[in-house]
């Protein structure tokens, strides 16, 4: 065999090991819509302790969904309260899951912007055959500008089938359409709701949301599941 081809295989065989090295440390990508990582807790003497510390990390984003409701109308002063629920499940890069679909996360709708935004206060998960979790938590969803003109004369059913109506937008809704039936009040009406239809001309511009795609939250802050 010739020098030349000697060399070029030593560099074939170099370029190889080099490859096998470099996807030997790199890291695995999930693709998954959310993910978290486990850490280790240290405890005093510098042990690493067998129970994780499970965190999911600031910026994760939390799809929800909304089943009582299509929509929601709310005032755009109005604070509302609401209960969301976990639309798919949160897992760990291994695939655990670490929030089930289904988990309940309270908050409420609040004005933000010359629009409404929902800010999420505690999340509740309950997992099969495990004692239910509670935890803070710090998200949000984007603010939400659509709106929506209802005048008088208005069909209310056109309205309010398969709404949820805030309470300040029921109080107005009540006024400017006469008699009506919601099925899904969120929250008391707020002490100056009819103000804006009654200098107004008969008519109302509501902040309509789609709450199963308008809402998908973004952590502010890691999430700690287990200390």
């Amino acid at each position: 065999m010739s020098k030349r081809k000697r060399n070029a295989r030593a560099r074939t065989s170099i370029l190889i090991a080099l490859t096998m090295s470099i996807m030997a440390f790199a890291p695995i990508i999930s693709f998954a819509p959310a993910s978290a990582q486990l850490f280790p807790t240290r405890n005093s003497s510098n042990s690493v302790s067998r129970r994780g510390r499970v965190v999911i990390p600031e910026g994760t984003q939390i799809p929800v969904k909304y089943e009582k409701a299509e929509k929601i109308l709310v005032t755009k002063d109005e604070t509302a309260p609401l209960t969301l629920q976990v639309a798919a499940n949160i897992r760990n890069r291994a695939g655990a899951i670490l929030i089930p679909t289904g988990s309940e996360i309270i908050g409420e709708l609040r004005p933000r912007k010359g629009g409404s935004q929902f800010v999420a206060e505690k999340i509740v998960i309950n997992r099969e055959g495990e004692r239910t979790i509670e935890r803070s938590i710090d998200a949000t969803s984007k603010v939400v500008k659509r709106t929506e003109v209802v005048e008088k004369g208005a069909s209310a059913d056109d309205i309010l089938e398969g709404a949820a109506i805030g309470g300040a937008a029921a109080t107005v809704l009540a006024e400017i359409l006469g008699d009506i039936d919601i099925e899904e009040v969120l929250g008391g009406a707020g002490l100056g709701a009819l103000a804006g239809w009654i200098l107004g001309s008969g008519k109302v511009e509501l902040i309509s949301i789609d709450p199963n795609s308008d809402l998908t939250l973004t952590l502010n802050s890691d999430l700690v599941l287990r200390r």
